[in-house]
Formats: C-alpha cells, structure tokens, sequence
C-alpha cells in the first residue's frame, strides 16, 4: 500500500476530504483504515476561520477519525510567526474569524479589532462575511508601522457551487492601500509545514492535497513526497504541464489511492497505457484506468519538459483520451 512508507499523512481538507459540508466520496473511509493500519492522521488546512475543535467535530460529523489535536491550521501557524517577531502580550488586530482569534490568544498575544488599539501586528485570514470596517482598521494599522502577515495566499477556495474568493485575493485590499505585502504563512510557504512536523513530530510525511500551487508546491519547498487527488482544484490538464516544483511524487483519483498498491511508471507506461512525445504532441497509447494513463501521460510530458513545462495544446490529444 502507498501509505506503507510513511508515518505521518499531512491531509489537506477542502478538495481532499471534503467540499464544503459534504464528505468526498470514500474519504472519511479511507482515512478510518489508514488510521487502523497505524498511519498519523494530520489534518493541516490553510483555511483560518475555524477553531480546531470545530474543524475536527465537523470531521466527525462526516465520519472522519479527528480531534482537535489533529489539526493544524494556517492561522496556528501565522499566530506563532507573528509571536516570534513582537513582544510577548502584543496587542494583534484579527482581520479575520474566531479561528485566527483564538491562536493569536493561545500564542500569548491580546487579539483586538480596531488601529486605535496601537497594535504591533495585523494578521488576516478569510472568515464569512468579512467586513470593510475591519478591512479599514487593519489598512490604518499597517500603514502606522504594525507587522502585516496573511494566514495563506489562496486566491481562490473550492465550494460543492464552485471555486469562491480566497484569503488571497482578500488580502489584496489591505495590501493595496497600503503599498504593503504580508508576509505568509500558510502553504506553498514554510511556516505551516513547520508549524505541522512540530505539532506532529513526523519522521517520514507524506503531503496530500488538491491544489499543485499550495499543496504540491509546499511539499516541494520543505523536501517531502505528495499525493495530488483530483477531488478539488488541479485538473488532469494542470498536472500534466506542471513545472517542476508543482510536479506530485504520486497522483490519484482520491483518498482511496493511500490503500492500493501505487504502479510503478517507467519510460512512459503505466498499467496498460503508455505515452509518447510525437511530432510536438503528446500521444498516448492503449488502455485501461483513467489514473494510469494519466500516471504515464505525466512521466513521458515532464521527461520531455524538464526544467520547463509543457504547453496544454501540445496535450490536448491525451486528454481526450482520459475524459
């Protein structure tokens, strides 16, 4: 099995295990059986506007084996990033939800909501109904001098309607007016992977996730193996003209994929396909599961890119085949 090589999973959570209030079909399963056979379940999300404990019951409500020791979120991540750089009690205006609140406080840090405040930091994170008056006061604060730092730079976010606004383009507002770039925290940057070996104490991870931009990019910026799963953002199409540092050490269809055998790829062949670069195109030959084919598709387009990637028109004909 693939999980067999790993001791701890680091599981994103929107695109992976669920779409908004609804399970991804097999997941809450599949993650049930990993945990039997002894995986480490890590539910690291760089979504901040929830608590932990609210993340974990909502996994649970799914069927999903979680505690609120099991997650780690980007606004954990931001809080203590932010506690490393201002005085111990600082205060810190929240442009974001309770989530982000309560890991600024359990860092030692006085959350407030208003520039009037005086506060050392500005941290922000995508919460639901957002407000321009918080946006405002969090400007104000940052252009007086307070540290600014985003919880992650996710422009977009999956929902079972389709991709909505993310905490980055959110971001954009205060950064905008102020001339000012936060500093990141959540993924492809390095404080949540590091906030999550810390909180895991993980030996050999294995990063899972949906997106090659923050999932897959993370894991390449800390050193360690991926699973890309096709249940959210990334396309079959985005992964095939990935550059290298969105490149996934494995790909599957979902969470079912830690349980199976992965195949091995070799010159192009995968299962009973094998692919080719041919004329400028893509070409990929013979049959069998969609997921193999794409598993030999990407082998034989990253062989031929390299350092660089490919472009889609040169692998439209494989898509085809893998609809």
């Amino acid at each position: 099995m693939l999980i067999d090589g790993y001791d701890t999973l680091l599981l994103d959570l929107d695109g992976v295990v669920y779409l908004g209030s609804h399970a991804v079909p097999g997941a809450p399963e599949a993650l049930e059986e990993a945990q039997r056979r002894g995986a480490r379940l890590a539910y690291v999300t760089n979504n901040a506007s929830r608590t932990p404990a609210a993340i974990a019951g909502h996994l649970r409500e799914l069927g999903a084996p979680a505690t609120a020791d099991d997650i780690v979120t980007s606004a954990q991540a931001a809080a203590r990033l932010v506690a490393e750089r201002v005085p111990p009690g600082s205060s810190v205006l929240v442009v974001g939800g309770s989530g982000l609140r309560l890991a600024v406080r359990d860092r030692g840090l006085r959350p407030v909501s208003t520039a009037a405040e005086s506060p050392a930091a500005v941290v922000q994170g995508i919460a639901p109904g957002l407000a321009y008056g918080l946006l405002a006061e969090g400007a104000l604060a940052v252009r007086h001098g307070a540290l600014f730092v985003a919880s992650n730079r996710d422009s977009t976010m999956p929902t079972r309607r389709g991709e909505l606004p993310g905490n980055g383009a959110m971001v954009r507002v205060i950064a905008a007016a102020t001339g000012v770039e936060p500093v990141y925290a959540g993924k492809p940057d390095p404080p949540l992977h590091r906030e999550s070996m810390i909180r895991t104490g993980a030996r050999r991870p294995l990063v899972v996730g949906d997106r090659l931009d923050t999932d897959i990019e993370g894991a390449s910026n800390a050193g360690v193996e991926s699973l890309l799963v096709l249940t959210g953002v990334s396309t079959p199409a985005d992964v095939l003209t990935a550059e290298p540092r969105h490149r996934p050490t494995y790909v599957g269809e979902d969470l079912r994929t830690l349980l199976l055998p992965y195949p091995e790829v070799r010159d192009g062949a995968c299962g009973g396909w094998r692919a080719r670069w041919q004329y400028g195109a893509l070409r990929l030959d013979g049959d069998g599961s969609r997921i193999d084919g794409l598993r030999a598709a990407c082998a034989a387009a990253w062989t031929v890119a390299g350092d660089g990637r490919v472009e889609e028109d040169a692998v439209k004909p494989v898509l085809d085949r893998l609809r």
